[in-house]
C-alpha cells in the first residue's frame, strides 16, 4: 500500500536526509563533496528552494530547507538526488 503524501506547508523548515545503502561511503574525497555542491547549484537554477543548512557526511547528507511559496520540494529533491546517484554510479 502506498505511503500517504506528506503535507508541505509554506514558511516551515524541512529536513532532508539521504543515506547510502549498507552505510557505504558516498563521498570518498574532497572532489566528491565539491561535485555534490555543484549539483545543488545546478538544481537551484531549475527549481529554487532556500537551503538554510547542509551537512555532508561520508555516507549520508542532511539538508535543511525552507519552503517560502509554491516551490515543488518533491521535484527539487528528486532532481537533486537522482542526478547525484547517476553522477556517482
Amino acid at each position: 500500500m502506498p505511503r500517504t503524501a506528506r503535507a508541505i506547508v509554506g514558511g516551515y523548515c524541512y529536513h532532508f536526509i539521504n543515506r547510502s545503502n549498507n552505510q557505504a561511503r558516498v563521498f570518498h574525497e574532497h572532489a566528491d563533496y565539491a561535485a555534490f555542491l555543484s549539483l545543488v547549484s545546478k538544481t537551484q537554477q531549475h527549481l529554487r528552494v532556500p537551503i538554510l543548512a547542509a551537512c555532508l557526511m561520508p555516507n549520508h547528507l542532511h539538508l535543511v530547507v525552507r519552503r517560502t511559496g509554491n516551490e515543488d520540494m518533491a521535484r527539487w529533491a528528486h532532481r537533486l538526488f537522482t542526478t547525484h546517484v547517476r553522477h556517482i554510479t
